[in-house]
């Protein structure tokens, strides 16, 4: 790949369609010369779109802004030895996944340097279903939610992945319905149980975690 850490792509990013993307991914995942560059400004925009949402619970001091986000997830997407993109959508829910893990890294080198440095606030509501705006008062850090999520993930890996593709990957119903290969309202079913799982979860051991604190001393 051609883009490095510090570079930009033009101001003005040429619009593509649907099937072009997805031919370019078709391209890139057989191995294609070049096919990767020449997907960059096609899906830069959009990424920069992933990567703001993403970061939309941050503190204002962060200090990985969200194009170093979209720079370092594609870095990582292209250093994939073997992908396996479908289309676009598919693509986008890989990106998705690959920005939340690097906020999570980020989060944790974060918190080894100051208990609580690192948290990071976001709305667990809009996580299970970005759609229905939910309790903004519904807050939960990134690694509580991590943590809560890889549980969700042991038992239910399906409703896991409705989350990040919802809440990260920010598609709708229908389109997380199509990268699952289920219907529309199986993904609004598991929306609304993940969700009250994850409260629960979450709620549940900050319970813990508080009892175990005033015990102490």
């Amino acid at each position: 790949m051609t883009m490095m850490s510090g570079e930009q792509p033009a101001a003005v990013a040429p619009v593509a369609t649907e099937g072009e993307v997805t031919r370019l991914l078709g391209e890139w995942r057989t191995g294609a010369l070049g096919a990767g560059d020449r997907l960059i400004p096609l899906v830069y925009r959009d990424l920069r779109r992933l990567a703001a949402r993403c970061m939309a619970g941050e503190r204002s001091d962060h200090t990985l802004e969200p194009t170093a986000l979209v720079h370092e997830a594609y870095l990582r997407l292209a250093g994939r030895s073997q992908p396996s993109w479908r289309d676009r959508r598919h693509f986008f829910a890989v990106a998705s996944r690959m920005m939340r893990r690097i906020l999570v890294d980020h989060a944790r080198s974060r918190q080894t340097d100051k208990r609580g440095g690192g948290a990071v606030r976001v709305p667990l509501a809009s996580a299970a279903a970005p759609a229905s705006g939910g309790d903004p008062g519904q807050l939960a850090d990134l690694l509580a939610l991590d943590e809560a999520l890889r549980s969700l993930a042991r038992l239910d890996a399906r409703k896991a992945r409705v989350v990040e593709l919802r809440y990260f990957g920010g598609l709708t119903v229908d389109e997380a319905a199509e990268v699952l290969g289920v219907s529309a309202p199986t993904v609004a079913l598991d929306s609304r149980m993940a969700r009250a799982w994850l409260l629960a979860r979450i709620r549940g051991a900050k319970a813990e975690a508080d009892a175990t604190d005033g015990g102490v001393g």
